[in-house]
């Protein structure tokens, strides 16, 4: 690499970079790299300015060639620049050079951007020159915020389904009770019989209205397991992909440090789906935790996601794990209310699971998994084929 002059005006004086021979080839192989490449002198001045930079900070690299590169620094870093790099060549303390930190960028129109920051040194016969290497973190930024926005709304809509199934559960339940409360109240009224003696009138017309309390418990009780029944969820047409993939980062968050593997086998035939988005993601989440919580003490920790046609009109999704199965008395429970193998939880996990799925017009089971696991299948209606039937 030789250094040559360049340039008028502002840039009167700069160097530039000369690749020799090669210099196409390596222009071109780094017009490919993702992040943005810039390399200034001891100066500040900039003497390279890669397409990816081009495109990134939205300056030709005529116009900021032979340029202090503090006009791509929003303030406060614009004016420290330079006093940074002096203190650098005195002391030979780095504050960037080598280290590598998140910091923030200035496009050409003054908007700002989060960007990693890595910075190399090169010395040269004709001085010393400084690489930077720029990786735009907006889009990572907004995924991050998208997921945890995702994950706050799956939380959210977790906790009202656990207490809709709780509710349902308990609806049914005490529905029976009162019940039979009601009948031995009617009985208790019936052998009283139709005495006149004023204590008998007193306790008839409290058994009266005893029954009556009590059917309109039952009453009460009856339209919350109606109103829960009715509760469906507003549906539209989705990716399936898409929505595995934003479930898959939500439930493997941490789980990649404990060597959980994730394959996905999706069929792209039947990618769209007629769902609830934020309910099916839940569904989702769940069955990859579970699946992580029955890997706890495999050896091979993995899990395979798949997608296929299946009867007219739905598709199949899979969720596969290999930890030790599930032991037939649990199996014919798994998807029952309070039912659960684990030391903590209220066992609504699978039940929130089949109340959404049979929401969707799918239905949901487990069978054992070849490899010793299991895997969990649930059906969705495609959208695709009720686009075509319209």
């Amino acid at each position: 690499m030789t250094v040559g002059n360049s340039g008028t005006g502002e840039g009167q004086g700069a160097r530039k970079l000369d690749f020799g021979d090669s210099d196409p080839l390596l222009h071109a192989i780094i017009d490919t790299v993702r992040d943005a490449m810039i390399v200034i002198d001891e100066a500040g001045s900039i003497q390279f300015f890669s397409a990816t930079a081009e495109r990134m900070f939205g300056y030709s690299a005529e116009e900021v060639m032979g340029r202090n590169v503090s006009i791509l620094m929003p303030s406060p870093d614009r004016e420290a620049h330079n006093g940074y790099m002096q203190r650098y060549l005195e002391t030979g303390e780095p504050h960037v050079i080598g280290i590598g930190r998140m910091t923030i960028g200035r496009r050409r129109g003054g908007g700002t951007f989060p960007m990693q920051l890595s910075v190399g040194e090169a010395r040269t016969e004709t001085g010393r020159f400084f690489t930077g290497f720029v990786q735009d973190l907006t889009e990572r930024r907004e995924t991050e915020v998208r997921l945890e926005e995702l994950q706050n709304e799956l939380a959210r809509v977790s906790r009202i389904s656990e207490m809709g199934t709780m509710a349902s559960s308990l609806a049914h339940e005490l529905n029976q009770p009162l019940a039979a409360i009601a009948n031995y109240l009617e009985g208790a009224i019936s052998l009283l019989g139709q005495s006149d003696d004023e204590d008998v009138l007193m306790a008839r017309a409290a058994l009266q209205e005893a029954t009556q309390q009590s059917l309109r418990a039952g009453r009460i009780v009856r339209g919350l397991r109606d109103f829960i029944g009715r509760g469906d969820s507003e549906k539209t047409i989705e990716s399936l992909g898409k929505l595995i993939s934003e479930a898959n980062a939500l439930a493997l968050i941490g789980a990649r440090e404990q060597g959980v593997e994730v394959s996905m086998r999706l069929d792209p035939e039947v990618d769209m789906v007629m769902v609830g988005r934020v309910q099916m993601q839940q569904v989702l989440i769940n069955l990859i935790r579970n699946a992580i919580d029955a890997m706890a003490g495999s050896a091979r920790k993995y899990i395979l996601i798949q997608s296929e046609p299946y009867a007219h009109g739905f598709v199949r999704v899979g969720v596969e794990d290999s930890g030790t199965g599930i032991e037939t008395d649990v199996a014919a429970r798994l998807f029952e209310p309070f039912q659960t193998t684990k030391d903590t939880g209220m066992g609504l996990g699978l039940s929130i699971c089949r109340t959404i799925v049979e929401a969707q017009g799918g239905t949901i089971w487990a069978e054992p998994a070849l490899n010793g696991g299991t895997i969990f299948y649930f059906t969705l209606p495609r959208a695709d084929l009720e686009e075509r039937d319209d």
